[in-house]
């Protein structure tokens, strides 16, 4: 008989995670807070758009595998998928575990000897153990619980697919525990799953995002520094490319979502002093977004000034999505806005926004005075609108569209 599954947290990571365990024969509870998110799952729909996902959730609640609740039911297996956001209150941005404690101290009233307890959620060094004392200090005999930390690695959009094709990492707080929750992940996980303890899996998700974050900043510095020369930066990379041990990404108006703009400043402000590196790499990522609304500002003052129109094309943190957390693209759209410029906004995957102006290309485009290209849509792509760019002159900071 197989385990009954307890997934916390049913945004982006988790309902998906729900769901596709429900596909594979599991009986799923899912847990959240959110009364109109808990509504809508147990109707067979979804708050979150993910390729495939509302056919799957639709099956899954059909057939009674999956049934969302905001109170904990007692399972098996517990996956804490919770969001981690970092205060950013202080000089260096600190991660707020709130919502990882309080779900620990939820599931404290329900736990029995033998049950699996597994924090997806991205954390700082020892959070699994945090988590174990949480637990301890609600009277939990916690010697008899098997604690592990298994990061996912997923790209949105294709979730789905990506929770079972790729590797993953489960590290627990015994040999043993590691043991059995690796073989639980590798019931429906086809890619290799790793074994180590959960602070080396904790700092792996870390490092993952903080690698990628350093090697965008590196691309985004040198976005600037060839501006600056009036040398197409676009050609420098592509040139520079063809050396056999070099791959340099593409700039990029910033660096947004939940994980790269985020996870970086987990291993900085546990150890401010030996990751000097990673956090120049954040400083960087950011000041860009200021540094193309100050690119943007000065070609307003070579033509109406406040009264120029200006055309912001995309939105949300990355390509073909409809996320918009921590968008450095919406962060320049806004801007713009609360300086009074005249702003329009182009966003294919999302339909309204609570003051920015979304138009169609063709209406946005209209007696535009400035074209700002800041997220790289498909859409923006084809061969039409990139020579339409072209000859409108619009400003590029994706450096990888507009070719002509």
């Amino acid at each position: 008989m197989k385990k009954k599954i307890n997934v916390i947290g049913l945004g982006y990571i988790g309902l998906p995670t729900a769901a596709l365990l429900s596909s594979k024969g599991y009986s799923v509870y899912g847990t959240d807070t959110n009364k109109h998110v808990v509504n809508i799952i147990n109707k067979g729909k979804t708050h979150i758009s993910e390729i495939g996902l509302n056919k799957l959730v639709k099956n899954v609640v059909k057939k009674g595998k999956l049934k969302a609740f905001n109170e904990v039911k007692p399972s098996d297996i517990f996956i804490i998928c919770v969001p981690t956001p970092f205060n950013q209150t202080k000089k260096i941005p600190s991660p707020n575990l709130e919502y990882i404690l309080q779900a620990s101290r939820n599931i404290a009233t329900v736990l029995k000897p033998g049950n699996y307890v597994i924090l997806e959620s991205t954390s700082p060094v020892g959070t699994t153990k945090k988590v174990r004392d949480i637990l301890a200090d609600n009277g939990v005999p916690v010697e008899k619980i098997h604690f592990a930390y298994c990061p996912e690695r997923v790209l949105p959009g294709k979730i789905l697919n990506e929770l079972i094709e790729n590797d993953r990492i489960v590290g627990g707080l015994t040999s043993l525990t590691t043991k059995k929750i690796s073989n639980f992940y590798r019931t429906f996980v086809r890619g290799r799953v790793h074994e180590t303890d959960a602070q080396t899996a904790e700092m792996c998700k870390l490092v993952e995002n903080s690698f990628r974050d350093v090697n965008i900043a590196f691309a985004n510095e040198l976005s600037v520094i060839c501006d600056k020369e009036g040398i197409n930066v676009r050609d420098v990379i592509s040139l520079s490319n063809h050396h056999p041990r070099i791959n340099i990404l593409e700039p990029s108006t910033g660096v947004g979502g939940h994980c790269i703009a985020v996870d970086p400043w987990f291993i900085v402000s546990r150890d401010p002093i030996n990751s000097r590196l990673i956090r120049t790499a954040r400083e960087v990522n950011n000041d860009k977004v200021k540094w193309v609304i100050n690119k943007i500002k000065i070609s307003a003052a070579k033509k109406k000034g406040k009264r120029a129109k200006i055309v912001c094309l995309g939105l949300t943190y990355k390509a073909d999505i409809d996320d918009l957390r921590n968008s450095p693209a919406l962060e320049v759209a806004e801007k713009l806005y609360k300086l009074k410029f005249d702003v329009v906004s182009v966003e294919p995957n999302i339909s309204k926004h609570p003051f920015l102006k979304i138009l169609d290309f063709n209406s946005a485009i209209k007696d535009a005075d400035i074209i700002a290209v800041l997220v790289k849509h498909k859409e923006f792509k084809s061969p039409r609108i990139q020579k339409k760019l072209f000859d409108l002159g619009a400003l590029d900071f994706c450096n990888s569209i507009i070719n002509f």
